[in-house]
């Protein structure tokens, strides 16, 4: 039974709530900025304009249920009971397993101000796309965003110098490299050597290659030992350490590389096939210049070489691990259809205990990897930046955009790209990390799972699919440690995310996961449509937790700025919250289909969570009968103490088709007074009513 009263309010008022909309979102895209000496467009001019107004709106809307509803007590609970849990767990040893080790302070503030929580996340995504638009002053910006965000010193804003010649863009290749090496020095000193080389030994294993489920790792003690020894590192040195090696994604440098000369009496270098343009010496590590014609670098085999550059041909590059053996490696290929293979952990921009950079500029690329790699890092940072062709990226875990205890990015600026990976993959954040993936541009496909058979089989639960943790996961290990920061960002085209158990805007065991699309017709096909080796699944399709959610204390943003969307799932995701967490998916324009029919999608909260999930024009469908469900029961927490569940399910606009049979321009109670369907009409029709007299008293219908 749901009760409905028309349009909550005045139409009056409601007019009011979008009128303040514009103003703010005017107000904010006609404020320029500047950053060092160069114009820097402000961030709300990438996706929809009026995005970060329709937050607002979002937030307004909620906040007036709640108070309508005289239940801003019980929410008043929620938050602080939130809290308590935070306060409670924030120890080393807590007696449960739940514990503060490698806490992030960012994410402890979003779980205590959960109405504010999602209008943060709007726009750090937004400001995170517009960083990766501008290159490398970009980049630095990103890295500013990242210190903050993970607990370390804020840094004034870099200048950088004008690259005007081939020889000069040599000296900043060199000046890079003894900066990353002597910021990496400085970020293992607080460290004795018996524990880097405990680092060194087992981060790889314990961490990755020994587990095949996403929510803890086959050694929870050992796990725990090495997070604490990874809260020791000097985190603000490895950001220096990668900052130092920012200059060299400049597109000018990179530009007056391509101009080097080649010197007659360059010698042969072992590990390499295919013409040698020069080689030099430096204290910080040797520099390899391969010739325009195809080369072959077996990169393992060059351990005295850190830096890389190739200036065309299509080139293949084999291993290249970064690690305490080799600490910094800089691989730089201008031209060419490149290959990139190896199965060894730390290549391809990645490292274990160490820093890496891989930037490749132009051609169709092919990356093939096995664990840790494609921008990626244990304890580091990794980045890969590719800036044109329709490249595709594989792997299996811990790739493509993911970081433990560092910094994991990768960015493709350009192409119809293809992205594929077996469990924590597409960024995804671990205890202490950032990890982003931004494609810019391109029809783009993304892949995660499929391979793992998924850790969710108890006798209550025997639920089949496989294991996903992709596609912008803030993920931590249960019993372990906390988690970090996961993003996936997307700029253009229209798209197809597939992915399994965890996956796409979520976060999981005290992590934050985000998220965003900010153009194009996209499709997010909850549970993958074939096994990862390509053949039919053994497996029948079904996804839980994905889509905007947080489960386990934890939260989860999902944002899409415009274009028909269709939304897949089967349980627990499309802006859901479980266990103390917040879930939520906003989509901004387009004619959208929810197509999750499961009981427990659409903007609901369980077991003390808040759910939304937040549609801004367009005529949506809305399959199944679970939207904005709040159940008034919970097993977990206890009531009424911890205030209850809230499910928010708020539409503005369109001709829209509810699975649970409500009504346009109504406002709906489901199931208990924290649940909401609350459907407006669109700006253009409620200007219309604007001397229209007041809406009719409550009715009830039955919308079940």
């Amino acid at each position: 039974m749901e009760r409905s009263s028309g349009c909550c309010g005045s139409a009056r008022s409601n007019r009011l709530l979008v009128g303040f909309l514009l103003a703010f979102a005017v107000i904010a895209v006609g404020s320029p900025s500047t950053m060092g000496d160069t114009p820097v467009t402000d961030a709300l001019s990438v996706g929809n304009p009026l995005a970060s107004g329709m937050m607002v709106l979002l937030e307004q809307e909620m906040a007036n249920g709640l108070k309508t509803r005289k239940i801003e007590d019980k929410f008043a609970r929620f938050r602080s009971y939130a809290g308590l849990k935070l306060d409670s767990t924030a120890g080393p040893r807590t007696g449960s397993e739940v514990t503060g080790l490698c806490r992030l302070s960012w994410y402890d503030h979003l779980m205590r101000d959960s109405m504010q929580a999602p209008i943060e996340a709007e726009q750090f995504t937004r400001e995170l796309h517009q960083g990766f638009l501008d290159n490398h002053r970009g980049l630095d910006r990103v890295l500013s965003i990242a210190r903050t965000k993970t607990d370390c010193q804020g840094r004034e804003p870099r200048t950088f110098d004008a690259v005007t010649s081939p020889e000069q863009a040599l000296e900043a290749v060199k000046q890079a490299l003894t900066g990353a090496q002597v910021a990496y020095n400085a970020a293992l000193a607080p460290l004795n050597r018996s524990e880097i080389r405990e680092l060194a030994d087992s981060l790889y294993p314990v961490m990755a290659g020994e587990n095949n489920v996403g929510h803890t790792l086959h050694r929870i003690s050992t796990g725990r030992r090495l997070c604490g020894l990874l809260e020791k590192l000097d985190r603000n040195a490895v950001y220096a350490a990668v900052e130092a090696l920012v200059p060299l994604s400049s597109p000018e440098l990179l530009e007056q590389l391509g101009s080097l000369a080649a010197e007659d009496d360059a010698p042969r270098i072992e590990g390499v096939a295919g013409p040698i343009a020069r080689h030099l010496v430096t204290p910080s590590g040797n520099i390899v210049i391969g010739g325009r014609d195809k080369n072959t670098y077996q990169l393992d085999k060059m351990p005295g070489a850190s830096v890389v550059i190739d200036l065309g041909g299509d080139d293949v590059y084999q291993e290249g691990t970064c690690s305490l053996s080799r600490p910094v490696l800089i691989v730089i290929d201008l031209e060419g259809d490149d290959a990139y293979q190896g199965s060894k952990p730390g290549i391809q921009g990645s490292a274990v205990l160490g820093i890496s950079m891989l930037l490749d500029v132009q051609g169709n690329d092919a990356y093939r990897a096995q664990d840790v790699a494609q921008g990626s890092c244990l304890a580091g940072a990794g980045i890969l930046i590719d800036y044109a062709g329709d490249d595709s990226y594989l792997g299996l875990r811990r790739i493509q955009g993911q970081a433990i205890c560092g910094v994991g990015i990768l960015v493709d600026r350009g192409g119809r790209d293809a992205y594929k990976g077996a469990m924590w993959a597409q960024g995804v954040g671990g205890p202490l990390g950032f990890a982003v993936l931004d494609d810019l541009e391109g029809n783009d496909h993304y892949y995660g799972g499929g391979r793992y058979l998924n850790s969710y089989r108890d006798d209550e639960n025997p639920t089949p699919g496989y294991e996903g943790w992709a596609q912008g996961m803030g993920e931590g290990m249960r019993a372990v440690s906390n988690g970090g920061i996961g993003v996936i960002l997307d700029g253009a085209g229209d798209d197809v995310y597939e992915f399994d158990y965890l996956s796409h805007g979520g976060g999981y065991w005290l992590g934050v996961g985000f998220a965003r699309d900010f153009g194009g017709n996209d499709r997010r096909l909850g549970a993958t449509l074939k096994a990862y080796d390509g053949g039919n699944r053994t497996e029948r399709r079904f996804q839980r937790f994905g889509t905007g959610f947080g489960c386990h204390y934890a939260l989860g943003f999902c944002f899409d700025d415009e274009g028909d969307d269709v939304y897949h799932g089967t349980i627990m995701g499309l802006g859901f919250a479980w266990d103390c967490s917040i879930g939520g998916l906003f989509d901004f324009g387009g004619n959208d289909r929810y197509e999750a029919t499961g009981s427990t999608t659409k903007g609901v909260g369980a077991q003390a969570g808040l759910g939304i999930l937040y549609d801004y024009n367009g005529d949506d469908v809305y399959k199944g009968s679970g939207q904005g469900y709040a159940s008034s029961g919970i097993s977990y927490h206890d009531l009424p103490r911890c205030g209850g569940n809230f499910s928010f399910v708020v539409d503005y606009g369109g001709k829209d088709e509810y699975g649970c049979r409500a009504r346009n321009d109504s406002y709906n109670l489901r199931s208990s007074s924290g649940g909401f369907l609350i459907d407006r009409p669109s700006r253009e029709s409620d200007e219309e009513k604007e001397d229209a007299d007041e809406p009719a008293a409550a009715e009830v219908t039955d919308a079940s």
